[in-house]
């Protein structure tokens, strides 16, 4: 380390957790089953509205549909100890409240899609319908002796100033994954420290991007907040310097 580098700060358990949630492609839901109570788990896709709130995307054929609809109650484990040695050493995350069908949305629509291309062939079939989860609370474990319980507001960005960036989303996207593509790889590579490949920026909110390469997504926050495409312009264009430098 250069004596003039500070050294990096180990995040918070909040951050932690947003990190390992919005770098998921894939969850364990936890419903109760209909009619015994018992507790089933399940393996499904997810992505997330703008303020981080998990999205799913479930046929009514399902059974872990069926207990939904007779008990809302639900969590979802979002586990990210895949590269860890001992994985009850690595992190997961267990998020808390009620899943709620979704009345038709072109934000959660597009948003999923965004993330998961391939739920293009049965989206539109008549038993699939999306799902949110209402948060209410979650539980962080960041290996041993790490354990920490969440409130909503610690998980979730505030989108009460964001309109302006809400409503210019999916421009701000198309521009930078068509105009910019140099610009999203180095994103991906130097700032997110992924393997180079075909990453696309697949959505934008006031805490920063996700970017997915087939069956990996990844998370980068934004040093700043943004609220609009100005403030989104220029932290792309801050961070595509930080990138070109070699930073991470």
């Amino acid at each position: 380390m250069r004596q003039d580098e500070q050294p990096r700060q180990e995040p918070t358990a909040a951050e932690a957790a947003r990190s390992i949630i919005r770098s998921a492609l894939k969850a364990s839901l936890a419903t109760l089953e209909s009619g015994t109570g018992f507790p089933y788990a399940s393996l499904v896709t997810v992505a997330f509205l703008p303020d981080g709130t998990p999205l799913l995307l479930l046929s009514r054929l399902a059974l872990h549909t069926r207990n939904l609809q007779a008990d809302h109650r639900a969590s979802l484990l979002f586990d990210a100890s895949d590269g860890a040695g001992d994985p009850l050493a690595g992190g997961r995350v267990t998020v808390i409240g009620s899943m709620k069908p979704v009345t038709s949305d072109e934000i959660v629509r597009r948003r999923f899609l965004a993330r998961h291309p391939g739920a293009g062939m049965y989206v539109d079939f008549s038993d699939f319908g999306f799902w949110q989860l209402a948060v209410e609370r979650a539980h962080y474990i960041g290996g041993f002796g790490r354990i920490v319980d969440l409130k909503a507001a610690e998980l979730l960005s505030n989108l009460s100033e964001a309109h302006e960036l809400i409503a210019a989303e999916a421009e701000i996207v198309e521009h930078m994954n068509d105009d910019h593509a140099d610009a999203v790889q180095l994103y991906a590579t130097r700032l997110a420290g992924a393997a180079p490949g075909a990453w696309r920026i697949s959505g934008v909110d006031p805490a920063g991007f996700d970017l997915v390469n087939g069956e990996r997504a990844v998370r980068i926050e934004f040093a700043n907040p943004v609220i609009n495409p100005d403030h989104a312009r220029a932290e792309f264009v801050r961070m595509a310097k930080a990138a070109r430098a070699g930073a991470t």
